[in-house]
């Protein structure tokens, strides 16, 4: 079996946005990295919703449909049950050092916050921070109660990257996929891999007259 020098967790909430993760997966799969991805049962529904993609619950048979709509090396993408315990992510001796939560919802940062570590995606997170690492949360929602906002602060200040799905339009977009790319490209560019999805400012971007 190949051996990945570049490993990352990324986890799919019952946030609105399955569009941003599934083009980040497959950004990250593109860019060799293997992925320990974490579904939960919103998340779901919201595939099979936003983007009539229907997964199973069971991990394995997640597996065997996700290889076949990326095109992957089946090794390559591990998908994990939201109770697998034994899995990597659930210890800080093995985990990836970086972790993205794309699309978050709201619980799921309530979740992360009080390290409630219910289901492997909030101990995947919990591992994150105590070790150290890079913890990004893409959040989807609108708008931000009082409750919503103190959770993202407190994670903000214990390192967690807060990144609301809230994409630019300087760079024009023309369609609903430039928009995902947009927020998918600093996602990217927070963790530190190469991509060519969105144009930068200030790289031939000119003011209207």
């Amino acid at each position: 079996m190949m051996q990945y020098e570049k490993k990352i967790t990324l986890a799919w909430t019952g946030a609105s946005g399955a569009p941003y993760g599934l083009k980040l997966l497959e950004c990250l799969l593109a860019q060799e990295f293997q992925v320990y991805l974490l579904i939960s049962s919103a998340a779901r529904v919201v595939l099979a919703t936003e983007h009539g993609l229907k997964l199973p619950a069971g991990p394995d048979a997640a597996h065997k449909i996700l290889v076949e709509y990326f095109q992957c090396e089946a090794h390559q993408l591990v998908v994990c049950g939201k109770e697998d315990w034994f899995s990597p992510v659930a210890s800080g001796s093995a985990a990836p050092k970086q972790m993205v939560v794309c699309p978050c919802s709201a619980s799921s940062v309530a979740s992360i916050a009080y390290g409630m570590s219910d289901n492997l995606i909030e101990r995947a997170a919990d591992v994150v921070i105590k070790e150290r690492g890079q913890l990004l949360l893409v959040v989807r929602e609108t708008p931000f109660s009082t409750i919503h906002l103190e959770n993202m602060h407190k994670l903000s200040q214990m390192g967690v990257t807060i990144m609301p799905a809230a994409p630019g339009f300087y760079h024009q977009p023309q369609s609903i996929e430039d928009l995902v790319d947009f927020m998918v490209a600093r996602i990217l560019d927070h963790l530190g891999v190469e991509h060519h999805l969105a144009k930068r400012w200030g790289y031939g971007n000119k003011i209207p007259e």
